[in-house]
C-alpha cells in the first residue's frame, strides 16, 4: 500500500495571528520573523528556517510571539523537508491552546503523517488515533492508521482495521499480506475470492485455482472441473493443456466438448504446429470419429441407460448434448438421470449440472443450482468459483 501523503503546510495560511486584540510582536522579534516569512514565500524554506535563530535569540519573549515564531517555523520546517524540526513546531503549536478547532485537526493530521515518516510509528498510532476520536469518517486517517499498524508489526489491529473498513483492491491486498504472514490460510483463501470476484486478474485466479487443487482430499475426478474454468478464464495456454483436457473429455463421455477444446487450441495457435503437430491432429481426428460414433449409436444407447437406471452414464449423455447444442434435450436427460438417484458422486453430479446450465444460457438457474452444491472434496470450492466467474458482469450470459 503506498504511502498517504499529507501536506503540513496547509494550515499555514494567515500566518501573523490576530487572535487577541492585546497580542503584539515587538520589532526585534517581528523584523526576522517577517524576513523569514519573506524566504519562505520566495521558494527558500531552509533560509527561513535558519532567520528564524535571530527570533528565537530575542530575550523574554511573550508567549504570542514564541506562538508567532513556532507557526512560521511550522511551515518553513515541514515545506523544507526538515521534519524533526517540524514535529516540534507542531506539537509546540497543537499544545498552545491557540488553535481553532478546525486548525487544530488539520495540524494533528500533520503531525500523525510526520510521525509515520520520521517513522515512529507509536507516536503516529497515537495521533492519528486522536484525530480519528474527534472525526472517526476520516478515510485518509483511517488508512494512514491501518498502514502504520501493519509496517511496524501490529498484524491483528492492522486486520481488524482492514476487515471492519471500506474495501478496495488495496486493502485486500493488504489483508492477504498479513494473513500470510500469520500463516491464516482460510483467511487468505476467503480474501483471494473476494480479490478474484471484484478485481478478476488472472494472479488471482491462478492463485486460487492451484491452491484448491493442492487442498487434502481434492478429489483427482474434478480435474476436467478445474481445467474447464481454467478454460473460461483464458489460462489454458500450452499444447499440453489443451492436449490433456481433450483427452479428459473424451474420458468423460463428452465429445463434443472435446472437439470444442482442441479447436480453440488450434485457433490460439497451440496445437497444429511443432514437432507434435501430427498427433495433435490424431486426437483431433479420434474425438471426431467418437463423436460420430456415439450419435450413431446415441437412441439405443439412451434407452438402455434408462432402463438400467444407469445415472452416471445418462447424465453424461446429457452433459454432451447440451456441449453440442441441443441444451433442451440434454438437460431433460440430465434431470431425468438425477431423478434416479443413483449417481456415485451425486455432489459433483449437481457441479456438473449448474456448469451445463450456464453454458446452455441459463444463468440464474445455473447460480442457484451451484449454489446448492455440497461435498468436501473440493465439489463446493469449484462451485464457489464458478459462481464467482459467472457473477463477472464482463462474463456473457
Amino acid at each position: 500500500m503506498a504511502a498517504v501523503g499529507f501536506t503540513a503546510a496547509a494550515p499555514m495560511a494567515g500566518l501573523v495571528s490576530a487572535a487577541h486584540a492585546a497580542d503584539t510582536v515587538r520589532a526585534d522579534v517581528g523584523k526576522p520573523l517577517q524576513e523569514a516569512q519573506r524566504l519562505l514565500s520566495s521558494g527558500k524554506a531552509r533560509e527561513a528556517v535558519a532567520k528564524l535563530k535571530d527570533a528565537d535569540a530575542v530575550g523574554n519573549k511573550t508567549e504570542f510571539e514564541k506562538y508567532q515564531i513556532e507557526r512560521v517555523r511550522a511551515a518553513a520546517a515541514s515545506t523544507a523537508g526538515d521534519t524533526p524540526t517540524a514535529i516540534r513546531a507542531f506539537e509546540t503549536l497543537i499544545a498552545s491552546g491557540r488553535l481553532s478547532a478546525s486548525e487544530k485537526g488539520k495540524f494533528q493530521e500533520g503531525l500523525a503523517g510526520m510521525y509515520y515518516r520520521a517513522k515512529d510509528y507509536p507516536k503516529a498510532i497515537t495521533a492519528i488515533q486522536g484525530v480519528l476520536k474527534d472525526n472517526p469518517g476520516n478515510s485518509q486517517m483511517q488508512q494512514l492508521l491501518t498502514q502504520t499498524y501493519f509496517i511496524s508489526g501490529r498484524f491483528n489491529e492492522a486486520a481488524a482495521a482492514l476487515k471492519s473498513g471500506k474495501q478496495n483492491e488495496e486493502s485486500l491486498q493488504m489483508l492477504a499480506n498479513i494473513q500470510l504472514k500469520q500463516n491464516d490460510k482460510a483467511g487468505y483463501v476467503q480474501t483471494i475470492e473476494k480479490l478474484a470476484g471484484s478485481y478478476p486478474k488472472a494472479s488471482y485466479w491462478a492463485d486460487l485455482l492451484n491452491r484448491v487443487q493442492g487442498k487434502p482430499g481434492f478429489s483427482r475426478t474434478l480435474g476436467l472441473d478445474l481445467m474447464r474454468l481454467r478454460l473460461a478464464l483464458g489460462q489454458l495456454t500450452k499444447p499440453s493443456e489443451y492436449m490433456e483436457m481433450a483427452q479428459l473429455a473424451l474420458q468423460a463421455g463428452n465429445a463434443p466438448e472435446a472437439i470444442k477444446i482442441i479447436d480453440q487450441g488450434y485457433k490460439k495457435g497451440a496445437l497444429g504446429t511443432g514437432t507434435d503437430a501430427a498427433r495433435h491432429q490424431r486426437l483431433k481426428d479420434l474425438a471426431n470419429k467418437t463423436l460420430a460414433d456415439n450419435t450413431a449409436a446415441q437412441a439405443t444407447h439412451q434407452a438402455t441407460l434408462i432402463k438400467e437406471k444407469d445415472a452416471d452414464g445418462l447424465f453424461n449423455m446429457g452433459y454432451a448434448m447440451v456441449t453440442g447444442g441441443k441444451a433442451s434435450e440434454g438437460i431433460a436427460l440430465m434431470d431425468q438421470a438425477m431423478e434416479f438417484g443413483t449417481a456415485r458422486r451425486p455432489e459433483e453430479m449437481k457441479l456438473h449440472y449448474g456448469i451445463a446450465l450456464f453454458n446452455a444460457g441459463k444463468k440464474q438457474q445455473a447460480l442457484t443450482a451451484l449454489k446448492n452444491v455440497k461435498g468436501t472434496a473440493g465439489e463446493s470450492d469449484l462451485a464457489r468459483y464458478w459462481t464467482l466467474y459467472i457473477n463477472n458482469p464482463n462474463v456473457a450470459a
